[in-house]
């Protein structure tokens, strides 16, 4: 173990920036030093530098790569169409990694990147930050202490603001892609509808996506699956229908219900209802912190915290040879959740999972 873990980080100003705070998280961690930052736009670079106090700044990752050295790799832009080769470029050079979510576009890419990180024994951390959430643990204890009985269905909805749809599938739903996968399991099979318009999604209602995300459509869409512990995960999507007021995943099972919505401390509920209706039972929502369901929350809710703690997680999961908390199979599942949508609509009915499609489905309309 090096005294200092060196870091080096790509952003990529006017095409996704530095994601979620994945340049600043390291400031706080002592552990950690940053020794070098790459940004094409020249601007955007000259800010980054002062920014994070990098000894030196780069135009070319790739450069920064080679003559910096970093151990860790910090991925920041969020838009998807650069994180295949970034990610294959730092992998191949043995460099560990923590990047912004989604993970890329497609499972063709998801499968090239997660070849790369396994050759060269690379660990790589997706930013989805709520996985690292301590109160997830606290729900996890309270489902295996039978709080909410056999969990039935778990209902996700994205924000369904203006990008509501196909895009807010992408960009947001993949917070709930990734909670339905942590607690339901591996997913057997899809089964959805995407529409435009209230009409059914063909090829000419496919255009090229915000942020990178490659063909895309859909203004609406519902979804089902078919989890691996047995209960029925359920998504959609409506554009302009609610700017996050749904925004969330719900965990129904015969005894009860939990709420969660996303990130570091989320907001989450537990309802001991087997109704799920506290108007028809009288039973009322119980708050849940990080030190369980009825009790006040001990840890300060920093916005930072999320990245910290997953950076953190990294570095154990270096240290310990393991899988990091949400790895990069964790964000292969989360892709392939998504692109399952788009896959079962283009066949017009269930999709088997792990789809044998690696393309993305609307590309094949």
């Amino acid at each position: 173990m090096p005294a200092k873990y060196r870091v080096g980080v790509i952003g990529h100003t006017g095409r996704g920036n530095y994601g979620h705070g994945v340049d600043t998280v390291w400031e706080h961690m002592p552990e950690c030093e940053v020794v070098a930052v790459a940004d094409a736009n020249e601007q955007g670079l000259a800010a980054a530098v002062k920014r994070v106090n990098a000894p030196k700044g780069y135009a070319d990752h790739r450069k920064m790569l080679d003559e910096a050295k970093p151990d860790i790799v910090g991925i920041g832009p969020r838009w998807l169409d650069q994180h295949r080769d970034m990610v294959v470029a730092v992998a191949e050079r043995g460099m560990h990694i923590y990047m912004e979510k989604p993970m890329c576009r497609t499972l063709e890419e998801a499968d090239e990147m997660a070849a790369a990180c396994k050759k060269t024994g690379v660990k790589l951390a997706v930013a989805h930050q709520t996985r690292y959430s301590p109160k997830l643990h606290v729900i996890r204890d309270m489902i295996e202490d039978g709080k909410i009985g056999k969990i039935l269905e778990l209902r996700g909805r994205g924000k369904e603001d203006r990008r509501g749809g196909g895009e807010d599938l992408w960009v947001l739903g993949s917070h709930i892609m990734n909670l339905m996968h942590f607690f339901g399991g591996e997913p057997s099979w899809c089964h959805a509808t995407v529409q435009n318009d209230r009409h059914l999604v063909t090829k000419n209602d496919v255009v090229e996506g915000n942020e990178g995300i490659g063909p895309l459509a859909g203004d609406a869409l519902s979804a089902m699956y078919g989890m691996e512990d047995g209960a029925t995960g359920y998504f959609s999507s409506h554009r302009n229908a609610g700017a996050g007021k749904r925004f969330g995943l719900q965990i129904c099972g015969s005894a009860g219900i939990v709420e969660i919505v996303t990130g570091y401390l989320p907001a989450v509920n537990y309802l001991p209802d087997p109704m799920w209706s506290p108007g028809r039972s009288g039973a009322k929502w119980i708050p849940v912190s990080s030190a369980g369901p009825g009790k006040p929350e001990p840890l300060p809710n920093e916005h930072h915290m999320g990245n910290v703690l997953a950076c953190r997680d990294l570095i154990s999961a270096i240290e310990e040879d393991r899988l990091p908390e949400c790895s990069v199979y964790e964000g292969r599942t989360t892709v392939e959740m998504i692109a399952a949508i788009f896959e079962s609509h283009r066949l017009g009915g269930p999709a088997s999972m792990p789809l044998k499609n690696r393309k993305n489905p609307l590309s094949m309309l």
